[in-house]
């Protein structure tokens, strides 16, 4: 059921090499223990998944269920899909704009993950959530949302494709939350990504799978782009060889 997503090939969206590198990711790797729910924060139980799944169900466009991927669905979903084409939801802008004390960051040493954030235009891909319908979707809940109030919420976006107009379901920040980080400087962002690292890995490998896989989809992202350059040279500076 958790098939990695693949799209149709495309011409690559760069000729330059990404400076971040798999050697460079590989310096910030290290086992990280999974410490378990942290203390103060309120987990979804299985009645919350299911509140959610069947509001978004309820209203959901006529149709096939969509979904917009523009970060880690797009080599790692939940559940299974189906299709993949081209996409822009105008409005929003990929940020690493919201922090984690788990999965790729700790306690200790806190991580950012990326979310879509108010201005601006992301480009991604759109899919189809497979049969069952319910299931998949609800499995896609359990990997994007684990604590209440969400910080990274579900939302009908608007998104064009080669097709014309249509509604995708979307992942966006919630400002609202007390994780919400803010728009923050580039630099801070990088040094943060080199050097949190989770029981699902560390921000630096989040980051370059993130690109890796647009780039595969012929799709760049400029901002990415320079925050990989950026996190490359923290590494080098952070971690270096010897």
């Amino acid at each position: 059921m958790n098939k990695p997503i693949s799209a149709a090939p495309r011409k690559p969206a760069r000729k330059s090499p990404m400076a971040l590198t798999e050697a460079l990711v590989a310096r910030t790797m290290r086992v990280v223990e999974d410490a378990g729910p942290t203390p103060g924060m309120v987990y979804m139980t299985d009645q919350d998944y299911a509140r959610f799944r069947d509001e978004i169900l309820a209203s959901a466009p006529a149709g096939p269920l969509k979904l917009f991927a523009y970060g880690s669905l797009l080599w790692k979903p939940a559940g299974e899909v189906r299709g993949g084409e081209l996409a822009v939801a105008r409005g929003w802008h990929r940020s690493f704009c919201f922090t984690v004390q788990r999965f790729r960051g700790t306690l200790d040493q806190p991580g950012l993950m990326m979310a879509l954030d108010r201005g601006g235009q992301c480009q991604g891909m759109v899919f189809e959530i497979a049969e069952p319908v319910a299931e998949n979707l609800e499995a896609l809940l359990r990997r994007e949302m684990t604590i209440l109030p969400a910080v990274n919420v579900p939302r009908w976006l608007r998104v064009r494709t080669e097709g014309g107009m249509s509604r995708a379901l979307g992942f966006v920040v919630d400002p609202a939350n007390s994780r919400y980080a803010g728009k923050l400087d580039k630099q801070a962002v990088a040094a943060t990504l080199a050097s949190a690292v989770g029981h699902w890995g560390s921000g630096a490998q989040y980051l370059f799978e993130t690109i890796r896989h647009l780039d595969a989809c012929g799709i760049r992202d400029r901002n990415l782009w320079q925050l990989q350059e950026l996190v490359a040279q923290e590494i080098g500076r952070v971690h270096a060889a010897g």
